[in-house]
């Protein structure tokens, strides 16, 4: 009887063993999967090459180079294309839109994704954020001697500091250089000087807040309620120094705000000579459905001179592009042009 009670509780153990065994190792296979799920997630976000493939460096701050990886032995690319983000932004934000330039131009372009303002960072200021993007885009040029031309697209904020940091790289021609049709208006005149000794070819700005923040249905989602906008203004300070620009609050040492000084050329920094050296200028805006930055301050215009969008023409080519309307090219000089601008902030 001991014998078999003995051999019985073996047995029992054994069971029991082998059953633990099987929960231990169900347990496992569930870790793993959960643990594949995880990891193949990261993996395929990491090989997505969104229908094309890329060659990608990152440098210690996380800036982003990128080039075609059918151009591997050829020439290197002669044309830099600099994506910029926007507030909270970082350079992640335009990596799909990247790969779609080198896809349409594999041979003769590297996409930098600047990052150099990124998350908290884009509350520094525009001035600050300006001179980074400048320092950022000359380390670019020392790793890719080649470069001969450069653009820039940005999103939102981005666009200001863009239009800041190109004040800070552009060089004026030389008078022996400089080659002026008389009579004609300096929206046609030929490029003059360069940035950061390279050729301006595209200066690209999506729904940028170029007249600013403040009032005047600036921002849609306060729907012209003037209590909130005004309230909106006194509290841009949460938003650090970069608040203050898009609120025009800032008067250092006396001078105006710096986005009134962006409309025209300063004995440091020739904003608007800057702008004019690239040879295309665009500048986006969302018509509808951006309860953030509002349709007239990111098209630059007044909202008595936005056209109605029941009647804006579509574009064949582009449908979601609802209107397109060419720099005015008569009528107009420069000083007049920089004054209109400068109407357009001060009435803010």
């Amino acid at each position: 009887m001991e014998l078999e009670k003995g051999s019985e509780e073996m047995i029992r153990s054994s069971a029991q063993a082998d059953g633990d065994d099987k929960m231990r190792k169900k347990k496992s296979k569930k870790m793993k999967r959960r643990k594949n799920l995880i990891l193949g997630c990261f993996r395929r976000r990491k090989r997505d090459d969104y229908g094309d493939s890329t060659i990608e460096e990152a440098d210690a701050n996380g800036n982003l180079d990128m080039e075609s990886a059918s151009n591997i032995g050829k020439a290197s690319p002669s044309h830099l294309v600099v994506t910029v983000n926007g507030i909270i932004g970082s350079a992640q934000n335009w990596r799909y839109a990247a790969k779609q330039f080198l896809k349409r131009y594999p041979h003769d372009v590297v996409v930098h994704c600047s990052e150099s303002n990124h998350s908290m960072l884009t509350f520094d200021g525009v001035d600050v954020m300006g001179s980074r993007l400048a320092d950022e885009v000359l380390s670019v040029i020392k790793r890719h001697p080649g470069l001969q031309k450069i653009s820039f697209i940005s999103h939102s904020l981005g666009g200001l500091v863009s239009r800041y940091a190109i004040a800070k790289l552009y060089t004026e021609d030389s008078p022996e250089e400089k080659c002026e049709v008389k009579g004609e208006s300096p929206y046609r005149e030929e490029a003059r000087g360069t940035i950061a000794g390279l050729e301006p070819v595209n200066f690209i700005t999506s729904a940028t807040p170029h007249l600013g923040c403040r009032g005047h249905r600036q921002i849609p989602m306060f729907c012209g309620i003037l209590a909130i906008e005004k309230a909106a203004t006194n509290v841009s300070w949460l938003l650090g120094r970069t608040g203050k620009h898009l609120f025009l609050t800032d008067k250092d040492d006396g001078k105006p705000p710096l986005l009134l000084q962006m409309v025209n050329d300063c004995e440091d920094l020739k904003f608007i000579s800057a702008l004019q050296s690239f040879k295309r200028r665009v500048a986006y805006a969302n018509a509808r459905f951006d309860h953030i930055v509002g349709w007239s301050t990111s098209s630059l215009r007044r909202r008595n001179e936005l056209p109605k969008k029941q009647k804006l023409p579509r574009n064949t080519r582009y449908p979601h592009v609802i209107n397109e309307e060419p720099a005015r090219t008569d009528h107009f000089c420069k000083a007049e042009h920089n004054d209109d601008l400068t109407d357009d902030i001060e009435d803010l």
